[in-house]
């Protein structure tokens, strides 16, 4: 099995796609972005997300027409389910936690620190008052990276959790209007795939596009680790 940097989820993810749809020019939509957070969120294994990419481009491929190019994530939704199911599958009876974990980093040295750092600049060059006590608890947590970097998993969770809670304050100040147009802009880009989809995997995928849509609405960065690279 391929050794993939699960911290670089996104990214594999986005050049397997590419790859596999045969043009590194394409860029992913805000609901490619989406859906991809979706499978982190839900535990999908990133070599599950990737063979299920290849799956559907193969099924693809062998139709004697085709009607149009694959231009998003969602067309590959099911055999990225379907992979994910076999997998899982397949580890049960298995002892996943006797699994030794990596014992280096798969970032570079003061690559956490910087990256914590320039989102705590984006967030205090806000100015907005609703927005300090997301800023001082990160500012708290790079004081204390020394040791929360030692166990990636705890950082990743507690840093998950401030987002959310960053996500609730701009959503309490957003607007009608903004809140509106960013659920017209989702309906249409999912309009053509909400048959591949069952209504779990929908309301989950609109949830990871609205917070999306918010936090960039607002001019807020994203905290998880998982948006470093």
């Amino acid at each position: 099995m391929e050794d993939f940097n699960y911290f670089n989820y996104f990214t594999e993810i986005e050049d397997h796609f590419q790859q596999a749809r045969g043009t590194s020019l394409f860029l992913l939509s805000p609901l490619d972005w989406a859906l991809i957070e979706t499978w982190k969120n839900s535990g999908v294994p990133l070599e599950a997300v990737l063979r299920g990419i290849d799956i559907a481009f193969e099924k693809w491929r062998a139709k004697k027409t085709r009607t149009q190019l694959v231009n998003s994530l969602a067309f590959c939704t099911q055999p990225v389910m379907d992979q994910a199911q076999k997998m899982a599958d397949g580890a049960q009876g298995r002892d996943l936690e006797a699994e030794p974990k990596p014992d280096s980093s798969p970032f570079a040295d003061n690559e956490i620190q910087i990256y914590l750092e320039r989102n705590l600049a984006e967030i205090r060059a806000l100015g907005m008052p609703q927005f300090e006590p997301v800023a001082d608890a990160l500012t708290q947590m790079v004081a204390e990276l020394p040791t929360l970097q030692l166990d990636l998993e705890v950082l990743e969770q507690r840093l998950s959790m401030l987002e959310q809670k960053m996500i609730a304050i701009a959503r309490a100040a957003q607007s009608d209007e903004l809140a509106l147009k960013s659920k017209r802009e989702l309906d249409g880009y999912l309009k053509p795939y909400r048959g591949r989809m069952t209504a779990p995997q929908i309301m989950m995928l609109e949830t990871q596009f609205l917070d999306r849509a918010t936090l960039e609405s607002a001019g807020l960065p994203r905290l998880s680790l998982f948006y470093l690279h």
